[in-house]
């Protein structure tokens, strides 16, 4: 058996043939996991946004729900770690999807292995601004306060600055490499075998001497993900093609 990790897709941000690839390449993560896999962990940003109400929800992305219910109905335990993108989650995934719900982080012991998962926005020290700004998007009054607005609306404003924020974050972060380099080697030093982070869009496996950190990557350009089984811990990529 094997666990899969992935992250990044932001579905909902690119162009028409741009989602459909990721749609395809999902489809494809998919179908191994249903071969040889008993765990998924999607490490965050499966969503380019993503708030519910109390009786809404974006229905834009169907086809990926049901590919991930189909999992769950063949036996397959899913663990989201929300990212900076989706953590407006209310109780669709846990009440209805069955999807254990992770707001900053997961530990678990997969095998023989223990592994600290995490979706990484903010883990750069020199990051302040973001670290305010999630504070405040997190603030409860504040989510109360825009789920007051029209889900229309709402919904099609949060897209449109969720945009800028992708971008803003994409150039900026490639410089905070060496920072979560440095904290998965803490964690690794904590006792942990393996660190999985996201957040970066960029495919990154090191070795240290107590153990192994991986970066994710994306599925938008990289198509990267994690496999775990037998105790071996693999990078691989999916063909664009």
């Amino acid at each position: 058996m094997a666990l899969y990790i992935f992250s990044d897709v932001h579905l909902g941000a690119g162009p028409e043939e741009k989602e459909v690839l990721k749609q395809q390449k999902i489809a494809e993560l998919f179908k191994m996991v249903k071969q040889d896999g008993d765990r998924l962990v999607i490490l965050g940003d499966l969503f380019d946004f993503w708030f519910e109400y109390k009786q809404a929800m974006p229905k834009d992305q169907f086809k990926v729900l049901y590919m991930l219910y189909d999992l769950i109905e063949q036996g397959i335990k899913i663990d989201y770690v929300s990212g900076n993108h989706d953590f407006w989650m209310h109780d669709f995934f846990e009440t209805q999807m069955h999807i254990d719900i992770h707001q900053d982080f997961l530990d678990l012991k997969y095998e023989n292995l223990k592994l600290h998962l995490i979706h990484g926005d903010g883990l750069s020290p020199a990051d302040k601004g973001y670290h305010f700004l999630k504070k405040v998007l997190r603030n409860k009054l504040n989510i109360w306060l825009y789920r007051q607005l029209p889900p229309d609306f709402a919904i099609s404003l949060a897209k449109s600055v969720s945009g800028s924020s992708r971008e803003y974050t994409a150039r900026r972060d490639h410089h905070y490499k060496l920072d979560y380099e440095n904290y998965a080697e803490r964690k690794l030093q904590d006792g942990f075998d393996f660190v999985a982070i996201g957040h970066l869009h960029l495919p990154v496996y090191k070795k240290f001497e107590s153990g192994v950190y991986i970066n994710s990557g994306d599925f938008i350009n990289h198509f990267s993900y994690v496999k775990i089984s037998d105790n071996k811990i693999e990078l691989n990529f999916l063909s664009e093609q």
